[in-house]
Formats: structure tokens, sequence, C-alpha cells
């Protein structure tokens, strides 16, 4: 059987010249998005509460924590969307990116690094356990920021992977994983606050976190990571690797036939879409002011697949705008009918599912088409 006889979606053509990321139009949407979410905090910052141009720290907070929201809905696409492996686990590593992350915030902001927290002297612990040492330097904080989830997610994907773990039974045992690591989280002797977790973060980098202008350059540096996220999954994407992926998701079998052992490129996607949610996770925790187990309940991995699949899986900017559409409506419904939220995501789930399979990204092609067939 050649290459040719595979369905279109799980062709692979390794001697096809490289792809563009996205056409100059698309670049310069992207540019002009980025633009006008950028200068957000510029308008906080400028000029004073009460100014019509004013936009509120509160919003900027809220916006800061969307944009988190998104990179972890574009890391869940790159295994779901494009490799076809759905997750209820992806909350877990949003959670120890934060905890990583927290760990040197929890001791940035006291006199000296070498005083235990609230939580510990609870416990009668007067001083810090092995696992905390050095995370009061903020750069080995980001190296277990990204070493954590990775270790644990290759580790994960390797016995589930090279055990042929697919479909359900996959998405099962990442969603006991994750409930299993919230409930070590949740014992107080574990050394990670217990219930309540990490807060009443002061300072980043000497910096008073509380602060507009450590606010504003928090927002950016999600921005900017969000942007970079999303080159890189258009890059792995569009390139050769990425027509393997895709590949796996339509018929793992067949490409297992044509001599291609998916193993590898599963595991190597599966790490890396781990990483980028703990970074996400790490960007979230100093905007929001506090990393508890609860980030990572099921019900967390559970919205992050309905974000993507609210805005099209296998898409990249389609997960990007199902995170900020859910995550807006959440707002304004929590704060009207906070009893029902749960009630109207489940709704919405289901009519997605119904009447957009593809997402609102699918829903924009399909009338963009049928306006250039009218044309």
């Amino acid at each position: 059987m050649s290459v040719a006889t595979m369905t279109p979606a799980a062709t692979i053509s390794l001697s096809s010249a490289p792809t563009a990321l996205y056409t100059p139009r698309a670049w310069t949407a992207i540019a002009i998005v980025v633009i006008v979410f950028a200068c957000l905090p510029v308008l906080n910052l400028l000029f004073p509460v009460g100014h019509p141009l004013h936009v509120s720290s509160f919003a900027i907070g809220l916006i800061g924590k969307f944009i988190c929201y998104a990179m972890a809905a574009l890391a869940l696409d790159l295994v779901w969307g494009y490799t076809g492996i759905l997750s209820l686990g992806h909350g877990l590593f949003f959670a120890l990116g934060g905890y990583a992350h927290g760990m040197y915030l929890m001791r940035a902001g006291k006199a000296s690094a070498d005083i235990v927290p609230d939580f510990m002297t609870f416990l009668s612990w007067k001083t810090y356990p092995w696992f905390w040492s050095f995370t009061e330097h903020f750069w080995y904080a980001m190296f277990l920021m990204l070493a954590v989830p990775g270790l644990l997610a290759f580790l994960f994907g390797y016995f589930a992977f090279r055990s042929r773990i697919k479909g359900v039974y996959f998405s099962i045992i990442t969603q006991a994983l994750t409930f299993a690591a919230m409930l070590l989280f949740f014992r107080n002797e574990t050394g990670f606050g217990g219930n309540n977790g990490f807060t009443d973060f002061k300072k980043i980098l000497g910096f008073d976190i509380t602060s507009a202008s450590t606010r504003a350059v928090l927002y950016w540096v999600s921005l900017s990571a969000l942007l970079g996220a999303l080159v890189l999954g258009r890059a792995i994407t569009q390139s050769k690797l990425g027509r393997v992926l895709t590949a796996i998701r339509d018929s793992e079998s067949r490409l297992r036939f044509l001599g291609y052992e998916p193993l590898g490129f599963k595991l190597f996607i599966w790490t890396v879409s781990a990483m980028l949610c703990a970074i996400a996770g790490a960007l979230y925790v100093p905007q929001v002011g506090i990393i508890n187990p609860g980030e990572m309940s099921t019900e967390n991995s559970i919205e992050m697949v309905i974000w993507v699949a609210t805005g099209g899986r296998g898409t990249l900017i389609g997960p990007i705008i199902g995170a900020g559409t859910i995550n807006g409506l959440k707002t304004w419904f929590t704060g009207v009918f906070p009893e029902f939220w749960l009630y109207a995501l489940g709704l919405i789930f289901v009519l997605v599912t119904i009447f957009l399979p593809q997402g609102i990204v699918g829903l924009v092609r399909k009338l963009s088409q049928r306006k250039g067939q009218a044309a």
C-alpha cells in the first residue's frame, strides 16, 4: 500500500516543501489583535480612574487570567485536536506549573528566604523540606516549572503509549492521575499548604506583585507566551512532524502499517503539551494570587476540553477563542446566576457537539466558503 492510498487527512508527504506558518493576511490579523490587547495595560497605567479610556485593574487581571487559560487550551489542542489524544488531566500540569512558581513567590516576599510559611509553622516544621531547596531562586523555580510536569508527562506517556492505551481508556487514567494528585496535595503533611495552598504573595524579582506596573508586565509576559505558544504550535503542526501527528489521529494502525512507530511522536507532543500547560499555570498564579489543589480538580480539566471543542479543535486559534468565550460567559453567568453555571456549561457542550462539531472557527470557515460560492 502506498502513502497515496491513505485518506487526505492521514497522508504523510515527507518530500513536500515547507509550508508557511500563516498567510500575510492572517499575520496581519494576529498582529492587530496582539497590539489591541497589549495596549490595555497602557490605558490602565496612563489614564486615571474615571477617565473614559481607563481600563480597570480588575479587567487587566481578568484578561490576563483568560490569556493563561487560552495557552492551556492551545496546549491541549496539540494533543487532542492534532493527535487525537483526549486528555482529562491537563489541569494537573497547569497546577504543577503554578505550584513551582508559587514556591518561589512564597519565599520571595519574606525578610529571609529561610522563614517558613504559616502552614509549616502549624505543622511544627522549623525548616523547609528537601524538595523546597533552592526555590528561593527564581530561575531554579522556573526550571522546576518545566522539569516536573515534563518528567511526569514523559514517564506517564511512555508507559501508557507503549502499552497502546488510547481512546476513552487513556482519558480515564489521565483523569484518575489528576484526581490522585489532587488528593495528595490536599494533605497538609505533603508540604504544599494543604487545602489552602499558596497565597499572600508579596514580591516577584524584588518588585511589588500588587502594583499596577508589575501587573502590566505579568500581563505582557503572558500575552507574549501565548503568542510564542501559537507560533510554536503552528510550526509543529505545519511541519513533517505535524503530518505524522495528524496521521496518528486519523489512523494510527495504518500509520504503523506504513512503517512508522507512533510512540516517539506521541510522547514528544504529549510532553511538549504538558510543559506549555505548566507555563500557563506559572503565569496564572502571580496574577490571580493563589494556587491550591482545586486547580487539579477533574472539573477544571473537563472545562479545558470544552474550551477547545467550543473554539474548534485542530485549529490552534479556535481553543484561544473558546477559552476566552467560555470564561467570559462564566464571569458574567456566575455573577448573575452562580448556582446554574454548571448546568449552562453542560448545555453549551451538548449544543456545540450537536450543532457546531467544528466549533466557532469551523462555523466561520463554513460561512466564509458559502459567501465565496455565492459571490
